[in-house]
């Protein structure tokens, strides 16, 4: 239970990739952490690309960076719609300067782009978006998992067994 006491908002939004929500969110919950779903509206329900629901915890303008230890993306087509949220880019803009965890995944990269936050940071995304992230100052990699600092990055559903290691490992560091 090396991440008692830890806390973490996971992103929510309809269109998320069902695997890249849930898989870190059990991870990080079997080692001990406390997993917030956070979305535009506490107590909703949202839905994968795949049918699999989540209800949120809490609404974006509700949660605190400085009340967190860290912040996942998923993957998706919800990234889309959450780079539009003022709050969900204040949340993420807080955890950079704070320098918590950040763990995105797929086309997460979205969100940190529209978060101005990847200037000169290496990161990995779905191929997709690779120019998108390039394009915002990002050096990209092909890689199953890219550590930068506290910004922890995969490609793909199949990446995600380095991918959450690799984020608990950051989550389980001392400050």
């Amino acid at each position: 239970m090396r991440l008692q006491g830890k806390k973490v908002i996971q992103l929510v939004e309809h269109e998320f990739e069902d695997l890249e929500l849930w898989y870190p969110v059990l991870r990080l919950r079997e080692e001990g952490a406390e997993v917030h779903i956070v979305g535009p509206d506490a107590n909703e329900t949202y839905t994968g690309k795949y049918g699999v629901p989540i209800q949120s915890d809490l609404a974006f303008a509700d949660v605190s960076a400085a009340d967190y230890d860290a912040i996942l993306v998923p993957g998706g087509w919800s990234p889309d719609k959450l780079r539009r949220y003022p709050d969900v880019i204040r949340l993420v803009k807080d955890m950079d300067t704070a320098q918590k965890p950040i763990g995105q995944i797929c086309h997460a990269g979205w969100v940190l782009i529209s978060a101005k936050i990847l200037s000169g940071v290496k990161v990995t995304s779905t191929p997709g978006i690779r120019d998108d992230m390039e394009n915002a100052g990002a050096i990209w990699l092909d890689e199953p998992v890219v550590i930068d600092g506290h910004i922890i990055s995969s490609r793909r559903p199949p990446d995600l067994p380095p991918y959450a290691k690799a984020f608990a490992d950051a989550l389980a560091e001392p400050k």
